[in-house]
């Protein structure tokens, strides 16, 4: 019986792990970045896909015009920003240093706009502990 030989076990391995994750890179981002956003999503699956997040928070807040209008609203998950800046958080608390400041800079951009688009909550002291450790819990929509 023929055997393949330890090369071709190799690169199929390689191909199997690269075709298994399925994440499309994000853009901004380097490919060292990309790479240990791979690595933290395999390692921690319950984080969720960070590439994902980042599109669906953007959508989010682009398509929305002077106020955020996806708070509560929409029953799906996808179209939650605040789900999806918390899955970044975690992405963000558990990742290296250069692969966090480079995701940070892309994020930032996207809070700044989140802030200009919501309302401080005057009731945020009042949360309970879970919803008082983020601060993007603690807005509110302009309407």
């Amino acid at each position: 019986m023929a055997r393949k030989s330890p090369g071709a076990l190799r690169a199929q391995s390689r191909l199997a792990g690269r075709s298994g994750g399925k994440t499309s890179p994000i853009d901004g981002l380097s490919s060292r970045a990309n790479a240990a956003i791979v690595r933290l999503q395999l390692r921690h699956p319950k984080i969720g896909s960070v590439a994902t997040a980042l599109t669906s928070y953007r959508r989010a807040i682009w398509r929305s015009g002077r106020w955020l209008e996806l708070l509560g609203d929409c029953p799906c998950p996808s179209c939650d920003p605040v789900g999806q800046r918390g899955i970044l958080e975690g992405a963000m608390r558990r990742l290296p240093p250069a692969a966090r400041r480079e995701l940070r800079r892309v994020v930032d951009a996207l809070d700044e706009e989140f802030l200009r688009k919501t309302l401080p909550d005057p009731r945020a002291a009042e949360l309970n502990a879970w919803d008082a450790q983020a601060w993007w819990r603690h807005r509110l929509r302009g309407r």
